[in-house]
């Protein structure tokens, strides 16, 4: 199975969940609009003012995403 990586989004906040949250709309529009299969998006709120928002891809998809969607960091999943 092939390698993959979560490209993370952070939000900071009052509002940060509310952010994250429809953050993942969009990352679910680009995955339709590239018609990327088997990618999960989602969100987790780590504090009541800090939420991320997700979206799991292939290493092969990661340097087309990363690039088109600029998200602030990465890192591999288990």
């Amino acid at each position: 199975m092939e390698q993959r990586i979560k490209l993370i989004w952070d939000f900071r906040g009052p509002d940060a969940l509310k952010i994250a949250e429809h953050h993942v709309i969009h990352l679910d529009e680009y995955k339709t609009a590239h018609d990327l299969k088997v990618n999960e998006t989602g969100v987790e709120q780590k504090s009541e003012l800090y939420a991320i928002a997700y979206f799991i891809v292939s290493k092969a998809q990661m340097p087309a995403v990363r690039d088109a969607l600029k998200p602030h960091r990465g890192e591999f999943c288990d």
